[in-house]
């Protein structure tokens, strides 16, 4: 019997995989969990489902429950504790059936509590199924990961929005055509769901509570239109600080500045600003950037960067969000240069595959007779004491004796702003 009280979103969940819409790269013919499910055992491991919300994270849960007939626990990570899950695990020793355990938002879990699961996952107890718009590389425990199977889940494509929004429409269980959308509004909610399958349906169901009866058409349905679905949607900015997005916009804005694009730099800061990011998260990604992407190429940026983190602690919003922009900008047009991350990373590299190689003994410091015996700071040559300090640098190597001080390079700076000088400076020192 269907029960029209529930949310048109509960309604409409798939209660057969052949119902399901979308990640075809998980479900089609051939494909993973498709294959999975065929063979007699169902699943034999655990699975981290990634993916952003509304790609179908819960349904795909449920129907492995259904298809395997495995008893279907379901928790929130956000409001259970171990004493939840000790519940959750006696219970499961009493049943004489697989028992999948369905933690949505397993990211929220710390690294005790994700321990805490370990040995009930390992000796076959639960299979757990966690659900997470973080990534698992991230944030699940090795251990926990090294157990489980990862699928990825992706933002629904229009295509999918558009069969759920016709079977929302057309379906017994949905709005038993009762309403009628047009084919441009249509695809006005399937942008403003931003690929969210939830946030489709709860656009149409809030549409249809909006919209008159006198909208009737004859023999076609009250009619849902486009101002009404515009005024339905409490949410229009897409932007999980804690998910995925929050990661792509961000890369949006590094990328826009890297390319010296103003206006685009201009519009992913106020994306972030406009969806309520933190303004000290958005702050030190400049503050980044200006040593990642200008470096010496133009020094004033980084101290800008810095000016404006003041500003943001200071001020807070909404009045910080001008010294974000003012950054943005500044950052954008600036001279680029990214030779000090490339120093950054040699010199890493060669760290890395050098070892811990001692320090030439006459940059030691004496700090006791003893070490002064043995020949710490021997032959130091103090820079001070020469007309020309270079002098002094040129005569001694400053770098462990086995590298080839002629011949190792961190640091090439360009021809661009301030970085020429420096340029200029460094061949000078290398041809006396």
């Amino acid at each position: 019997m269907i029960n029209n009280n529930q949310p048109l979103a509960y309604r409409l969940r798939p209660e057969y995989l052949k119902e399901f819409v979308g990640q075809e790269q998980l479900v089609g013919e051939g494909k993973p969990l498709k294959i999975m499910l065929s063979k007699p055992d169902g699943i034999s491991s655990s699975i981290i489902l990634w993916g952003p919300p509304g790609s179908g994270k819960t349904t795909i849960a449920r129907l492995i429950a259904k298809i395997t007939n495995s008893e279907f626990i379901e928790m929130s990570a956000v409001r259970v504790g171990k004493q939840d899950i000790n519940k959750a695990i006696n219970k499961s020793r009493l049943l004489n059936k697989k028992v999948i355990l369905f933690l949505d938002e397993i990211h929220r879990f710390n690294k005790a509590q994700q321990d805490f699961l370990l040995p009930y996952v390992e000796d076959g107890t639960i299979t757990l199924i966690g659900a997470t718009t973080e990534n698992p590389s991230f944030e699940i425990i090795s251990a926990l990961l090294s157990r489980s199977r990862v699928f990825t889940l992706y933002q629904l494509q229009e295509k999918d929005i558009m069969k759920i929004i016709n079977r929302a429409l057309e379906s017994e269980k949905g709005l038993n055509k009762k309403y009628q959308i047009s084919e441009e509004n249509k695809k006005l909610i399937s942008q403003l769901s931003n690929g969210d399958a939830r946030d489709a349906l709860n656009i149409i169901e809030m549409s249809a509570s909006l919209t008159p009866e006198e909208n009737k058409r004859p023999g076609e349905g009250i009619e849902i239109t486009k101002e009404t679905i515009q005024n339905s949607v409490q949410r229009f900015l897409k932007y999980d600080k804690q998910g995925e997005e929050h990661y792509n916009i961000i890369s949006a804005m590094h990328k826009s500045l890297r390319d010296s694009d103003i206006q685009a730099s201009i519009y992913w800061t106020m994306r972030m600003v406009e969806a309520g990011e933190d303004p000290k998260y958005i702050i030190r990604r400049l503050v980044r950037f200006a040593s990642e992407d200008i470096g010496n190429a133009d020094p004033e940026a980084l101290k800008l960067a810095i000016a404006a983190k003041d500003s943001v602690e200071f001020l807070g919003y909404p009045e910080c969000n001008t010294a974000l922009v003012q950054t943005a900008i500044y950052l954008a047009q600036a001279e680029k240069s990214n030779k000090v991350y490339e120093a950054v990373n040699t010199a890493k590299d060669i760290i890395r595959k050098t070892g811990n190689l001692p320090v030439p003994f006459h940059l030691r410091n004496p700090e006791t007779n003893l070490m002064k015996d043995i020949g710490y700071g021997d032959g130091y040559k103090y820079a001070h004491d020469y007309e020309d300090p270079v002098e002094a640098g040129k005569s001694q190597q400053d770098l462990p004796d086995e590298l080839d001080e002629k011949n190792t390079n961190f640091y090439t700076p360009t021809n661009r702003g301030f970085e020429k000088k420096i340029k200029e400076k460094l061949d000078e020192y290398e041809k006396t």
